[in-house]
C-alpha cells in the first residue's frame, strides 16, 4: 500500500488531485493506495470539494494547519506518508499585495515544517506544487525549468522562496523531492476570487466583471485535470531533483477570455432552456490596473512530454464548457 500525505487537499487542485487519484486507481484496486489530507480549511478550502470521500476506509481528513509543526510532526510519525504533495498555499496575488504575511507564513515557513517532517520520516518523494508565476513575466518565448526565478509580486515571491528551500534540501539533505510549475489552472470547485469563476458566477449572478486595466495581460490556461494528471505522471516517473513546468499552450488575453465565457455561458444556457437575459459583454467593468501587473506568463511543458509522456487532453474551449456546465448544474458559487 502507498500511503500519501496531501496538504491543501480541501482546496481546489487539492482536493481534484484526491479525486484524480482515487479514480485512476478503480481499476487497480482503491485497497492499494490511503490517503491523509490536511487542511487549514481557510476561506479557500471547503470541505463540499471532498465530501463524497468521507466514507472511504482509506481516507482520512485533519484539519490542521502546516505551520503548527508539533501537529504535523505527530501526523507524519502516525501515518508514515510514502509520498508527501504539497498543495497548501495562500494563492491570490491581490490579496498577497494588501497583506503578504500569510503568504510567508504558509508558503514559505510551513513548506519549511513539511520538508523536515518529510526529512526525519523518510519517504520516498516530497512533491512540492509550484506556479509559473515564480519566472516572472516575459513579452516574447517562453521559461524553462532552467530559467532564473524572477518574482514580481509577493505570492510569486513567497513561492519561489518555497521551491528554493525545496531545492536546499534535496542538495543538502538528499531529499527526494521534485517541484512542478504549471500556468494557470480552471475547472471545478474553484474558489471565485480567481478571473474563470469570477466571470462565470458573475455572469449568473448579473453583475459587473472587473478587469484589469485593458485586459491586454496574457495567460495560459490548463483544466486541473490535466494538472493533475501531470503531477500524477512526476510523482511516479519524474526523476528526484528535478523541475516540472505543466502547461497547455491555451494563451489568451484576460480580455478574450472574459468575452468567450460571457458568451459560452449565454449559449450554454440558452441550450437548456434556462434565463440568458442580461448576459452579454455589456457586463465588463474595466477597472485600476493591479500594481505589479505581469503582462505574461509563458512556460512549456517540453521536458514532461519529451521525458514522461504527459500531454494535456482537454482544450479550452471543452474546459471551458465543462466548467460552466458544473456552476450551472451544482448551482454553487463559492464563497
Amino acid at each position: 500500500m502507498k500511503r500519501y500525505l496531501v496538504t491543501g487537499g480541501a482546496g481546489f487542485i487539492g482536493s481534484n488531485f484526491i479525486r484524480y487519484i482515487f479514480g485512476n486507481n478503480k481499476l487497480t484496486g482503491n485497497e492499494n493506495i490511503n490517503i491523509v489530507n490536511i487542511d487549514k480549511l481557510t476561506y479557500a478550502g471547503n470541505l463540499e470539494n471532498v465530501k463524497k470521500l468521507e466514507k472511504k476506509y482509506n481516507y482520512t481528513f485533519i484539519q490542521e494547519d502546516i505551520c503548527n509543526r508539533n501537529s504535523i510532526r505527530d501526523i507524519f510519525n502516525f501515518y508514515k506518508p510514502d509520498y508527501v504533495i504539497n498543495f497548501a498555499a495562500e494563492s491570490h496575488v491581490d490579496r498577497s499585495i494588501e497583506s503578504s504575511t500569510e503568504f510567508i507564513k504558509t508558503n514559505v515557513l510551513g513548506t519549511q515544517v513539511l520538508l523536515e517532517c518529510s526529512l526525519n520520516s523518510e519517504i520516498e518523494k516530497f512533491i512540492q506544487i509550484s506556479t509559473d508565476e515564480v519566472y516572472g513575466s516575459i513579452e516574447n518565448g517562453f521559461f524553462s525549468e532552467e530559467s532564473p526565478l524572477k518574482p514580481n509580486n509577493p505570492y510569486a515571491a513567497s513561492k519561489a522562496s518555497g521551491d528554493l528551500l525545496v531545492q536546499s534540501f534535496y542538495n543538502t539533505y538528499g531529499l527526494p523531492s521534485i517541484i512542478t510549475r504549471s500556468s494557470n489552472n480552471y475547472g471545478p470547485c474553484q474558489h471565485k476570487e480567481k478571473l474563470i469563476p469570477k466571470v462565470i458566477t458573475n455572469c449568473l449572478e448579473r453583475r459587473k466583471i472587473p478587469v484589469y486595466g485593458n485586459g491586454i495581460n496574457v495567460r495560459d490556461w490548463i483544466y486541473v485535470t490535466d494538472h493533475c494528471y501531470g503531477i500524477n505522471k512526476i510523482l511516479n516517473k519524474g526523476a528526484i531533483g528535478e523541475v516540472y513546468n505543466i502547461s497547455s499552450n491555451d494563451e489568451k488575453r484576460n480580455i478574450d477570455i472574459v468575452r468567450i465565457i460571457i458568451n459560452k455561458t449565454k449559449e450554454i444556457l440558452q441550450n437548456k432552456g434556462l434565463d440568458s437575459n442580461g448576459i452579454s459583454e455589456e457586463l465588463i467593468e474595466f477597472v485600476e490596473d493591479r500594481k505589479g501587473h505581469d503582462k505574461r506568463y509563458g512556460i512549456k511543458a517540453t521536458k514532461l512530454i519529451e521525458t514522461l509522456g504527459w500531454n494535456n487532453s482537454i482544450g479550452l474551449e471543452w474546459g471551458l464548457e465543462k466548467t460552466i456546465n458544473w456552476y450551472i448544474d451544482e448551482g454553487l458559487v463559492v464563497e
